[in-house]
């Protein structure tokens, strides 16, 4: 057996991923993802691996890498389809909603002046993200409608397109925290809560973790939120609202979990390696490219764009 990870650089996370490798004796490549090429019509010299473990920071590469490597019958954790629909924000709303996944309230307009009318109808404050992006970074919280109409001015004039279709969300006054758990198959494996005086709680932002239990509650969500996005080893970002109980408020497909794994003792990178070897030994593989491949058309990435 042979495992590829595609990545962007070595973090803490991945040096555990080979480690777990490694405690396996699991033979694996590094697959730095600024130097891959892939030629669609030769898929022979990425054959050898029996499964690739997609570990990119760039949302786009690791999107059309795994597009790429599906297409040649290469299993990949997560599928390309996964990716693209946990990569953006929108896409993940529609596949909670159509699965019946309790989230918060969500309004979509393509103009300023649409998106000031949706987020009146919601009431301030409200939560304006970009479609597209990770770590917390350009959320902006909406408390008026002088800042409101400042905001959508900034990232219609100098956002990219993503910024230009504006997600805005309800605003949850959740208790000081968030939670974070940990979903590898079929079963959710730890969780923490990310703690911080700011609304924001992402790590990536200050907060900080503590252990979460895993009750019967917040199992039952976080696996009816990885199935309505179709599987794999992902990250279930939950609001606690008090009124309506637990919020899916996003899914991560391509997570971090340094914070993690010190703070509940869980072996996440094990879990992980031992899922990725799972599916490598339950693919058959094509030799050939199929004839014809169905691969997701609801994303518009460009380079740099990062997974959350």
């Amino acid at each position: 057996m042979k495992i590829g990870i595609l990545l962007s650089r070595v973090r803490v996370e991945e040096k555990w991923l080979f480690e777990a490798l490694d405690k396996r004796g699991v033979a694996y490549d590094r697959i730095d993802d600024r130097e891959a090429v892939f030629d669609i019509d030769q898929p022979e010299p990425w054959i050898q691996y029996d499964a690739v473990l997609e570990r990119s920071i760039s949302f786009a590469r690791g999107l059309y890498a795994t597009q790429i490597l599906n297409a040649w019958g290469i299993p990949t954790v997560n599928r390309s389809d996964v990716a693209a629909i946990c990569g953006d924000k929108l896409t993940t709303t529609l596949m909670l909603q159509r699965a019946n996944v309790p989230q918060p309230r969500v309004k979509v307009a393509f103009t300023p002046e649409a998106a000031l009318e949706a987020i009146e109808q919601i009431g301030y404050p409200v939560v304006l993200k970009p479609v597209v992006g990770s770590w917390g970074r350009l959320l902006s919280k909406i408390n008026d409608r002088e800042a409101a109409e400042a905001i959508l001015e900034h990232k219609e004039t100098l956002g990219s397109y993503q910024h230009s279709i504006f997600y805005i969300q309800e605003y949850i006054a959740k208790p000081g925290r968030d939670i974070r758990a940990f979903v590898v198959g079929d079963r959710t494996v730890c969780a923490i809560y990310r703690t911080s005086p700011h609304w924001i709680t992402n790590t990536a932002r200050g907060g900080q973790g503590v252990v979460c239990p895993v009750t019967p509650a917040l199992n039952d969500i976080c696996i009816a939120a990885a199935k309505a996005v179709g599987d794999g080893v992902l990250a279930i970002d939950i609001m606690e609202d008090p009124q309506r109980g637990y919020l899916v408020n996003e899914v991560n497909h391509t997570m971090e979990f340094h914070t993690t794994v010190p703070t509940t003792g869980v072996d996440i990178p094990g879990m992980i390696i031992d899922y990725t070897i799972d599916v490598a030994k339950k693919s058959v593989f094509r030799r050939t490219l199929p004839l014809t491949v169905n691969l997701p058309h609801f994303i518009e990435s460009g380079d740099g764009l990062t997974t959350r």
